[in-house]
């Protein structure tokens, strides 16, 4: 977009804002947000965000996540920038329950109310949206196929680099090529599947041998925690191999045979498409985003949501049923690539910042 537009980048400060600058040669700014409800840091990034914004008069700004979106479309509506795009990838409301599922879904009503253009990054999202009466059907839009950023399909791909790494990987752990590695990549908390990831597993242990759980991904005791009978298995389990936080997980993508993607919500998951990428099949469940990106039957199977039964059942049918397997796995990568190729994104999001300019020039 820099060969567009001057491009600056605003989120929270650390090395992932300095990497990013770098990568993409845009101008960056950090000011703090946090994840949680924080009403006095955030009235403090409010005013951070207003200042910026009368002092850059941006035309356009375009907020991702819900803390960043909800202070950033508001500090726009203020400061009087015309066009105000918020991308939606998820909502964790779809999770909570009481006082807080209220507060989270009149924050999101007025995230919506101060943007100009919402934009869902699913199909079904967006019309979970509609169903809840959070804002006027006509802010709403999806672009292309749904995705937030589309996926690079030239960097998530089998090659030399990343075979030989994952060579060097088995070795590590002692993985053969009679092992079948089911991998997970995310976050280690409740709503990711985690416990239920852990119990399909274990019980699949109790009648195969040469398998392998491989999690990609941090603990967070802060948010959503998982048990501590689950990170106990994840600790002592010889099988369970657990590495934590990975910058390039292209690796652990060659290794593996199977995702098992057990979420119980998402936006538009990135990693079932990573994976279908390397031509691995993916296990999710019936929620927005992955039961787009996954035809049950076509590139991987589709489960319901908390249903430990139904993924140990759906792994035992990839380890068994070759024909299946081997199906799914043929149509992977050519799923993903007719549906989310990264530049035809990307070409999809610049004709609607072009278009949402010409709006405003006609308003003005």
């Amino acid at each position: 977009m820099s060969a567009y537009f001057q491009v600056i980048g605003v989120s929270s400060p650390g090395e992932t804002l300095m990497e990013v600058a770098k990568q993409e040669g845009v101008t960056t700014i950090a000011i703090p947000m946090t994840r949680s409800i924080t009403p006095v840091k955030d009235l403090k990034a409010l005013w951070q965000l207003y200042r910026l914004f009368k002092k850059e008069r941006p035309q356009i700004i375009h907020t991702h996540t819900p803390k960043a979106g909800l202070l950033g479309m508001m500090a726009g509506r203020v400061a009087r920038i015309p066009i105000r795009m918020h991308t939606v990838a998820g909502l964790p409301l779809m999770e909570s329950k009481g006082f807080k599922k209220k507060m989270l879904e009149f924050t999101e009503r007025l995230t919506y109310s101060c943007a100009t253009s919402i934009y869902p990054n699913s199909k079904n999202l967006a019309n979970f949206i509609i169903k809840k009466k959070y804002c006027h059907p006509g802010k709403l839009k999806v672009l292309g196929n749904g995705s937030s950023n589309g996926i690079d399909m030239e960097f998530f791909k089998l090659n030399p680099d990343s075979i030989s790494s994952a060579d060097e990987l088995k070795k590590k752990w002692n993985v053969t090529e009679n092992h079948f590695v089911f991998l997970f990549v995310g976050r280690l908390v409740k709503d990711k599947g985690i416990e239920e990831l852990i119990d399909a597993f274990t019980r699949l242990k109790q009648t195969q041998t040469s398998i392998k759980l491989l999690l990609v991904g941090p603990f967070e005791e802060e948010l959503d925690p998982i048990s501590g009978k689950a990170k106990q298995i994840i600790e002592q389990d010889t099988d369970i191999i657990h590495v934590g936080f990975q910058q390039d997980i292209r690796p652990y993508l060659a290794l593996s045979q199977v995702l098992t993607f057990p979420s119980y919500r998402e936006g538009f998951p990135n990693v079932p498409m990573q994976a279908g990428c390397f031509n691995l099949p993916s296990i999710v469940t019936d929620i927005n985003g992955c039961n787009e990106i996954i035809v049950h039957g076509k590139n991987g199977l589709i489960i319901p949501v908390k249903d430990a039964d139904a993924l140990h059942r759906s792994m035992l049918a990839l380890m068994t049923d070759v024909p299946l397997y081997l199906n799914l796995k043929a149509n992977a990568r050519k799923m993903i690539l007719d549906r989310y190729e990264q530049n035809k994104f990307w070409g999809i999001l610049l004709d609607e910042y072009h278009d949402q300019l010409k709006k405003y020039a006609i308003l003005s």
